[in-house]
């Protein structure tokens, strides 16, 4: 394995009745709590009542910030910001799933750095040599992982980019985690949820080292599970233990601790990110439709990784075939997981609809240093064509 350095702040509450049991506690040293959440799904199914009922009865002042977007804007960042200075608020608590977590923390880094923002933290890796604000988060939909990494990933309008680094002072300093809380969530919600924490496993796990080592080895086992249960939570959205098992498997993706000795390939996710900027559309769908397309550019260059996942991961039997065609048999049990489980396959479904459009797209992505060979915007473009 390659070196590394390994470190993670947050405290995990996890399991049913844990706000109830914990957040008392966990408040107690502030006076004045940030309250921050999405576009009302938090007050509909009586998320929002549970938690304010638990800060008025400790006698805290809240002051609520909400209103918070999927694919949360540096405008939403800034508006979080200039409330949380002129408030005084002394933590921020996020109540929701990756938007809200990740605009949280963005807020707490905004609120204290000094500076201009976005230059310092989001257009370039800046060192945060100062003390965020405090972040608690209570978690309300897997996927992101964003409940135990420094991440913010937030988009930027008027430059068309959307970015984030990932801040280890800037992890919440606790995550409640009741997975009775996602029950809630549609089921295309939740659908795409977990494979938004596929696509983080898979994006770590392409990529080298290839000899044998223990993330990988971690990451096939974290794969299998989100797979075996995701079937199960489609069969049954109500499915306790399975949507535990999703919810755990969405902070193991992105808690680093499969990154650790990895180079990490995150093509799929920057151009994820580039079409939401452009369009609007949803990430965690997005990176469904963009998996497939773009394996099959590059299984040759990582070929003992893609017939292990084809073995490991899908149990397909490498007898009778030569090693590419074990490879595209795993690439096509990807395929026909994502049709399974009713994720979109083509671009056109996330409603983007301007094709000219797409070679602008693909002329603003960023390469990822970790992937087995550099994608040039070209090939970028020849993969959005494919997948429209």
């Amino acid at each position: 394995m390659n070196n590394f350095i390994y470190e993670n702040g947050t405290k995990v509450y996890f399991g049913r009745g844990c706000v109830r049991e914990f957040l008392t506690c966990l408040v107690k040293e502030y006076s004045t709590v940030m309250m921050a959440y999405g576009e009302g799904s938090v007050k509909k199914n009586g998320i929002y009542d549970e938690v304010l009922s638990i800060l008025m009865k400790e006698g805290k002042n809240v002051v609520e910030f909400s209103g918070i977007m999927p694919n949360p804007t540096y405008e939403k960042v800034l508006e979080g910001t200039r409330l949380a200075n002129e408030s005084r608020a002394e933590m921020i608590l996020g109540i929701g799933g990756g938007s809200v977590m990740d605009c949280s923390k963005a807020v707490a880094l905004a609120a204290r750095c000094g500076g201009e923002p976005w230059e310092n933290y989001w257009a370039r890796r800046g060192i945060v040599d100062f003390e965020p604000l405090p972040v608690g988060v209570i978690v309300t939909a897997g996927g992101t992982g964003s409940e135990c990494n420094g991440a913010a990933v937030i988009t930027n309008e008027k430059r068309k980019i959307k970015t984030g680094y990932d801040y280890p002072r800037c992890n919440p300093e606790f995550a409640l985690m009741d997975p009775a809380y996602t029950f809630s969530l549609p089921k295309e919600q939740m659908v795409s949820g977990a494979f938004d924490s596929l696509s983080h496993i898979m994006e770590t796990y392409f990529s080298e080292p290839d000899e044998q080592n223990v993330s990988d080895e971690i990451s096939e086992a974290l794969m299998r599970n989100i797979i075996r249960n995701l079937r199960q939570a489609v069969r049954n959205p109500e499915d306790y233990t399975a949507r535990s098992n999703l919810l755990w498997d969405s902070t193991l993706s992105e808690n680093r601790l499969i990154k650790l000795g990895k180079k990490c390939d995150f093509t799929c996710h920057l151009m994820a990110h580039q079409l939401g900027a452009y369009t609007g559309c949803s990430h965690s769908r997005s990176v469904a439709v963009l998996h497939p397309v773009y394996y099959r550019h590059l299984y040759r260059d990582g070929l003992v990784k893609f017939t292990r996942f084809a073995e490991n991961v899908w149990g397909i039997s490498p007898e009778g075939k030569s090693r590419e065609e074990l490879a595209r048999a795993g690439i096509d049990a990807l395929a026909d997981f994502i049709r399974e489980v009713g994720l979109p396959t083509t671009l056109r479904e996330l409603g983007v609809t301007d094709k000219k459009q797409l070679k602008q797209i693909a002329d603003s992505c960023r390469f990822s240093p970790g992937a087995y060979r550099k994608t040039e915007s070209q090939e970028i473009l020849e993969i959005f064509q494919e997948c429209y």
